[in-house]
């Protein structure tokens, strides 16, 4: 294969290069895993592109997807891509008001959907969608004369194939500077921004990424982030099969763990919610288990720790260690592979900071995880760990052709080819995040160690300025509470006032569990929330955790929630990211009351 200059390039090379593979894809159906190969994607693919330019689709036109991840997503994509269109991803778990203003603001004439709750929202918004002219669903049917199906959409392609005999030539003069997608931020605040790249962005980003992602065709990918974020649309969908490896699509965030057993993932892309819940769950089970069981489980996170470190820094490791760590990896570590599939060589974090303890955890037992960094306007990736010299706690050096610089304010700063052509149609919002010397202002703030290596240090917006003008990075320090086996989720409040507190949400079962051998009434866990002893208990797991912090870091007071943030509740983003003002607004009366006591 050549090198891609676009993602038509990388799909079509990809095709032909790969044909003799048994899968491109698979997927779970009936309660089996089903493959499909490189010449059926190919083919599907060709048919949905062609049915696109027989509906009168044209190049240059929007098409949205809204979908979870499956086949047909993938299909979508490319069958857009080589109809020379953009697609605009939508996320599945947006409500019909915000789906349809990404599906206005955009532009779209068309738009494949998953089902009929997708379709739904579309239909109950579709006099807001003024240029929409034909939906296309993926399974289920309707009386709605403008709603296809896309096997009918693929029929209608293959019909029309005498008619352009040259589909993948005309494909292929596709621009590396012509539009790809438009990819609209998930937003912690505010409407979402139309994120334009191209296909030079993107494919760029493959092409440096895959350096530090070493993967092949012998690899199998589990896909479960939303290939509506832009970090599964690069590294799990278009670095995979680029590389020719095989994309086995998860069948919904719950059922990861399942799925690692049954398809036995080589590589898989992650945000840290993930990996902090796998880590909670190990923890949560050597906590349950008999007082041998846990003194086992602890020694061995400290011999396999002590491990990691030594071989992290590049020493010798000394032999009684190296005993000491094949001891532990039999006992625990080796269970911990063997939940995750058996087979993982590497995991990737992004999307938001990973603490460094789970990081160390998850290398001793033999399952790195390469933190990177990047944002949607930059296709993603700006750094990546390399996988045989990563610095935990750092996100790694920046990819070939990026250039990160850190401004006087200490915001990180980015330029290279992945930096986004614009937000669509807010020329202002632009110019505010990327400079006349094109120079993308992040809005992370960071520092660059003396080999390169990046570290965030938090959001500029997240930033928590007291009373007294002291700064506190807020991210650090929940990440620290959130490896507490006590703990769920944390979020700090503070800016602008005297001293900072935080909303905690304990683990339910462990403190349910630690309540009922003491006697304590269990009944209504709200109660149990509010008694003494289970909030001195959960303020003491929180402090352990924070014992070498500043005093003005430190929370003084704690607000203990019975639930868990989610997206349905819009206290997170799709990507899981805690939407800190939503939260504060919704807790707003507990928060008061908390600083009215002062």
């Amino acid at each position: 294969m050549g090198t891609p200059h676009t993602l038509n390039d990388i799909f079509f090379d990809a095709m032909e290069h790969f044909s003799s593979k048994a899968a491109a894809m698979q997927y779970k159906a009936g309660g089996t895993w089903h493959g499909i190969t490189h010449q059926e994607f190919a083919r599907r693919v060709k048919h949905t592109a062609l049915g696109l330019l027989e509906l009168g689709v044209k190049p240059g036109d929007r098409v949205a997807i809204m979908s979870p991840n499956r086949p047909e997503w993938a299909i979508a994509d490319f069958g857009c891509l080589t109809a020379r269109c953009a697609d605009v991803p939508v996320y599945p778990t947006l409500p019909a008001k915000q789906a349809a203003y990404v599906l206005r603001d955009s532009g779209v004439v068309a738009a494949f959907v998953a089902d009929l709750e997708q379709y739904a929202k579309v239909a109950d918004t579709r006099a807001d969608i003024p240029a929409l002219r034909h939906v296309i669903l993926f399974e289920g049917t309707t009386e709605d004369p403008d709603t296809t199906t896309l096997g009918a959409l693929e029929r209608l392609g293959a019909a029309a194939e005498s008619r352009y005999p040259h589909y993948e030539w005309d494909a292929r003069q596709v621009q590396p500077d012509d539009l790809a997608t438009l990819i609209y931020t998930s937003g912690t605040t505010g409407d979402p921004k139309g994120v334009m790249l191209t296909h030079g962005n993107f494919t760029s980003n493959v092409l440096a990424s895959l350096p530090r992602l070493p993967v092949s065709a012998s690899d199998t990918g589990l896909s479960l982030l939303p290939l509506s974020h832009s970090l599964e649309r690069m590294g799990g969908h278009y670095t995979l099969i680029h590389a020719g490896v095989t994309i086995a699509y998860a069948e919904s965030i719950e059922l990861v763990a399942a799925n690692m057993q049954e398809v036995h993932p080589t590589v898989l892309v992650a945000v840290p919610r993930l990996y902090e819940k796998i880590y909670g769950r190990v923890l949560e089970n050597a906590l349950a288990g008999s007082s041998l069981k846990r003194r086992i489980f602890f020694w061995a996170k400290r011999a396999g720790e002590a491990w990691a470190d030594r071989v992290l820094a590049g020493e010798p490791i000394p032999a009684g260690l190296a005993v000491s760590r094949a001891i532990a990896d039999r006992l625990v570590f080796a269970k911990l592979r063997a939940r995750t599939g058996g087979r993982i060589r590497f995991f990737v974090s992004g999307g938001a900071p990973l603490s460094a303890d789970i990081a160390k955890f998850f290398f001793a037992a033999g399952l790195p995880i390469l933190e990177g960094y990047g944002l949607t306007e930059s296709s993603p990736v700006i750094c990546i760990n390399p996988l045989n010299r990563p610095k935990l706690g750092t996100v790694g050096p920046a990819i070939t052709g990026v250039e990160v610089r850190i401004a006087e304010d200490g915001e990180i700063l980015a330029r290279g080819p992945n930096i986004m052509r614009g937000y669509h149609n807010q020329p202002e919002a632009t110019r505010e995040a990327v400079d006349t010397d094109g120079w993308l202002h992040t809005g992370d703030i960071g520092e660059l160690d003396a080999d390169g290596y990046l570290r965030i240090t938090d959001r500029k917006k997240d930033i928590i300025v007291t009373a007294g003008g002291k700064n506190i990075a807020p991210q650090p320090i929940e990440n620290r509470i959130k490896t507490n086996p006590f703990i769920v989720n944390a979020v700090m409040i503070g800016d602008r006032r005297k001293y900072p507190i935080m909303l905690v949400v304990p683990n339910r079962d462990a403190l349910i569990a630690w309540a009922t051998e003491r006697g304590l009434p269990t009944a209504d866990y709200e109660r149990l929330l509010e008694h003494p002893d289970a909030m001195a208990k959960v303020e003491r797991e929180v402090m352990g955790n924070l014992r070498d912090l500043a005093t003005y870091e430190t929370p003084k007071k704690f607000v203990l929630l019975a639930q868990d943030f989610s997206i349905e509740g819009n206290e997170l983003t799709p990507t899981l990211k805690v939407k800190r003002r939503v939260v504060e607004q919704r807790y707003r009366d507990a928060i008061e009351r908390l600083y009215a006591e002062g």
